[in-house]
């Protein structure tokens, strides 16, 4: 069993988190009492080995190994965590931060690097798209019917009543001058070079 030395900062990774700007204002992640409501609802907890308390624990335990954690991105982002818990805690939240810290220092960028597409379809169009990569796994996860839905797409947004779904070009050039000035398409150029060079291996 560890000693804590008098003075010991134990909470330094939680108020690392807390001070991080994708942290809530109010994230209650040192009012943590372990209940378990977060992983009591959380789906990726029943479909993998992911468990949100256990992350919030290791964090309060300060175990910066945390951010080598294949664990972390388990997190499918549906903050049913965040709307359950009554310290008003995220892990949800928790994850993200440590997510980044992992890109940050390079061990996460191998598994941001397939996601690329969806920045080259900002660029190509001006919003998001499903990449070409999980068409397979979309169309064995969900049938036939989704890749008809895909097809007949702009038919039906007419028969809705609703616009084409691509943006006029100019939207597109001014998106494109945003993605530039904000260094979205910088980090793209970086998150591309990872996956290519996750290829070549």
């Amino acid at each position: 069993m560890n000693t804590l030395k008098i003075g010991e900062n134990t909470f330094e990774l939680a108020q690392i988190i807390i001070k991080d700007l994708k942290a809530s204002e109010n994230i209650g992640i040192l009012k943590c009492i372990q209940c378990g409501m977060c992983t009591s609802l959380c789906p990726a907890a029943r479909h993998t080995d992911y468990d949100p308390r256990e992350i919030v624990k290791r964090v309060l335990d300060k175990d910066e190994s945390l951010i080598t954690d294949d664990i972390i991105w388990n997190c499918f982002y549906c903050y049913t965590c965040h709307s359950v818990c009554p310290v008003n805690n995220s892990a949800c939240e928790v994850n993200q931060i440590l997510r980044q810290k992992a890109i940050d220092n390079g061990k996460g960028k191998p598994k941001i690097a397939p996601f690329s597409a969806y920045g080259d379809s900002f660029l190509e169009y001006g919003l998001g798209a499903i990449p070409n990569d999980f068409f397979d796994h979309l169309l064995k996860d969900y049938g036939k019917e989704w890749l008809q839905l895909k097809v007949d797409l702009e038919d039906i947004r007419e028969e809705l009543g609703l616009g084409p779904i691509l943006l006029p070009e100019k939207d597109v050039n001014d998106i494109n001058k945003i993605l530039e000035k904000t260094g979205f398409t910088k980090r793209l150029e970086r998150v591309r070079r990872c996956k290519d060079e996750g290829n070549s291996r």
